[in-house]
């Protein structure tokens, strides 16, 4: 009896534990998936050496609102701005011909998409609208309360209102966030 519920419990938590998670793909995927569900990019911009971007991914992106929210509405891309993958967006090829594998994990060469994108420090999250254009970019750490703000704003397109910086700040000052920390 002592087992059947050991095994029910573990199976719990790895329920519970794999329901937190996003749904992430390639840059390339999701440009695929927006064909057939237009639905807009969150790209997650990181490195493997940057302590901030870790603490993103496990604050911000394993909190179940944002899990859940993102999922629903977006697609999520991964991508290490420091990394070797050959990446092909938007008739483009991206690649980091100056990568050294034996700096994966230290500081190591800036790849072309994150030159493309304009990255200039990280965490970045990147927005991408339907067609694959840019909307932002959203620097450093974000709580989940903080990162609702850009999700919700894209996601209803509040952002095309704007003709001002004063009108992004009176959205901002009136947001009211509803994601648990």
């Amino acid at each position: 009896m002592k087992r059947v519920f050991l095994l029910a419990t573990v199976l719990f938590f790895a329920v519970q534990v794999h329901a937190q998670e996003i749904n992430w793909v390639s840059l390339e995927e999701a440009v695929a998936l927006q064909k057939k569900n237009p639905k807009k990019i969150m790209m997650d911009v990181y490195t493997n050496w940057c302590g901030p971007c870790k603490m993103l991914d496990r604050n911000t992106f394993h909190n179940k609102d944002v899990v859940d929210y993102v999922n629903k509405n977006y697609y999520a891309v991964k991508f290490n701005a420091e990394g070797d993958d050959t990446i092909n967006f938007n008739g483009q090829t991206f690649d980091n011909p100056q990568y050294d594998p034996a700096k994966a994990n230290r500081r190591n060469s800036v790849h072309e998409l994150s030159r493309h994108f304009q990255v200039r420090s990280y965490p970045s999250i990147i927005f991408l609208a339907e067609d694959g254009t840019w909307l932002t970019s959203v620097v450093g750490y974000k709580t989940p309360k903080q990162l609702e703000l850009y999700l919700k704003l894209f996601k209803n397109d509040d952002h095309k209102g704007f003709k001002s910086q004063e009108d992004f700040t009176a959205y901002y000052n009136a947001f009211k966030p509803e994601f648990s920390e």
